[in-house]
């Protein structure tokens, strides 16, 4: 049962909700091939042109990434505002995988063993 302090955790379900956490989204670059934000219409004011062929979500490509359609406060009420339409990259973290685990950890936030 999750451990109803970390507001990720779905309450009624007691399974854990990526949706709500956040860290994935300001941890790392999303970058996808660029007509993949055409396919799923993207707003332009969320992507950014790398190269020619390659796109990243606005907000990535930095020192300090934070994807602009994330809104909110990392790891309690943190929201996607295009998780239905987002890029293929944000489909590859699953929840307690070694990369949502290291993006949990880089904003101080329990691994998930430790909340289930």
């Amino acid at each position: 049962m999750a451990d109803r302090t970390d507001p990720a955790a779905t309450p009624t379900s007691g399974s854990f909700d990526c949706r709500r956490c956040g860290a994935c989204c300001a941890s790392y670059r999303v970058s996808f091939y660029w007509a993949e934000a055409e396919v799923l219409a993207l707003p332009d004011e969320l992507v950014e042109q790398i190269t020619p062929w390659h796109a990243c979500l606005a907000g990535t490509q930095s020192a300090q990434p934070r994807c602009r359609a994330l809104h909110g406060e990392i790891g309690s009420r943190a929201c996607c505002t295009i998780y239905p339409q987002r890029p293929s990259p944000c489909h590859e973290v699953q929840v307690g995988d070694d990369r949502c685990q290291r993006a949990r950890r880089g904003h101080g936030l329990p691994p998930l063993a430790e909340i289930r």
